[in-house]
């Protein structure tokens, strides 16, 4: 059990470290970026791309997987227009999400 709550507390700094959510989102909300600028784009593709790679890492239970869900935080960013359900990267998200509760063991 101890190597799946590590597993989950570095999953979960390694989600936290480029966490658009935030910092950069604050700033789309008092208007001083806005949520097509470039540099916020940037970092959010990066952090779901990162995002992916940790949900489909080995080591974390169904558990695990569900305290990392990252649907409440991209739906803020959908909120805020940032990005948008259909995006590729939001799908990919999704869908290895998806298939690591199904794989993963409780």
């Amino acid at each position: 059990m101890a190597d799946v709550e590590f597993a989950l507390q570095r999953a979960i700094a390694t989600i936290s470290q480029s966490d658009p959510v935030v910092k950069l989102l604050e700033q789309v909300r008092l208007g001083r970026m806005k949520p097509t600028d470039a540099g916020l784009r940037a970092i959010t593709e990066s952090w779901l791309a990162t995002y992916r790679k940790v949900v489909e890492t080995a080591g974390l239970s169904r558990q695990a997987l569900r305290r990392i869900d990252p649907v409440p935080r991209v739906d803020i960013l959908m909120q805020s227009g940032v990005l948008t359900p259909d995006h590729p990267a939001v799908k990919a998200l999704h869908a290895s999400f998806e298939q690591a509760v199904a794989a993963a063991t409780e």
